[in-house]
């Protein structure tokens, strides 16, 4: 167990599985007391996390709470004030819709993106300052994505969500830095997460090409993004604020030209014209 956050408390929405449970997991192996979070529709994950993290030593407890309902949200962030009297760091990372090209994008699904992701952002954070201006100080962190730099085919509800993420937690930096408080989103590509090792395995052909884009030869891990959402979280970043976080192996590094020939390579295609 380390200390880098020993002491400090730590709200995590959508931590029931990926990078939100990696993170919860790491936060409370540097000390943190964590609340983990998710909406209940995996019945007894969330809780399955708490119970791991106790196991191992650490500290942490398990509210479920939609993103989605401004109600549940406040809940979940009033719970840590009235459990431990404060709220050191909140990561916004819940996460839920699908999304598509404009043409063939449902407007449910881009509202259902937003809600999850955006305004999920805005409600928590809102919710959660009073508190950490009171206190002299906290950190945001908020899980955008590459796709909030470039753009990808097929994502276009996606993409402009966490664009908005990334510009959002730059807004509240501004805002809030006097305060002492941070505001940071992290940028990750490629995580190999639960829901992703089936697909891998049924699409070799997805594993080849990502060994061809990634600059270092694979996707990420769940804890390699924890460990970036760790910094932001502790005072290893303390003059660190209104950064967008790349943490995504050098995919975004490199021209489009630099990425042809190892993507061709990786899948057979050079030589094929």
């Amino acid at each position: 167990m380390g200390t880098r956050l020993q002491g400090k408390v730590a709200v995590i929405t959508g931590s029931s599985s990926g990078i939100g449970r990696a993170s919860a997991e790491v936060f409370a192996e540097e000390g943190a007391h964590v609340i983990v979070n998710d909406d209940g529709g995996r019945e007894g994950l969330g809780q399955q996390v708490a119970d791991g993290i106790n196991a191992q030593g650490g500290s942490a407890v398990y509210v479920q709470a939609d993103v989605f309902k401004s109600e549940e949200l406040k809940r979940l962030i009033d719970f840590a004030y009235e459990k431990f009297g404060k709220l050191d760091i909140l990561m916004n990372n819940a996460y839920r819709g699908h999304t598509d090209s404009v043409l063939d994008q449902e407007e449910a699904d881009w509202d259902r993106v937003f809600a999850s992701s955006v305004k999920a952002v805005f409600l928590g954070s809102k919710y959660a300052l009073p508190g950490m201006i009171k206190a002299g100080g906290g950190s945001i962190i908020n899980t955008a994505s590459v796709h909030g730099l470039l753009g990808g085919r097929r994502h276009s509800s996606y993409d402009a969500a966490k664009a908005a993420i990334i510009n959002l937690s730059r807004q509240m930096a501004v805002d809030y830095g006097k305060y002492g408080i941070r505001v940071n989103s992290i940028c990750p590509g490629r995580i190999v997460t639960e829901g992703k090792i089936d697909f891998l395995e049924k699409y070799p052909e997805e594993v080849r090409r990502q060994q061809a884009v990634y600059l270092l030869g694979r996707p990420g891990t769940m804890r390699e993004a924890g460990l970036a959402a760790l910094f932001l979280a502790s005072e290893d970043s303390s003059f660190v604020t209104g950064h967008a976080l790349v943490v995504d192996g050098g995919l975004t590094a490199q021209l489009a030209d630099s990425v042809s020939e190892p993507l061709e390579e990786g899948l057979g295609l050079a030589g094929s014209k």
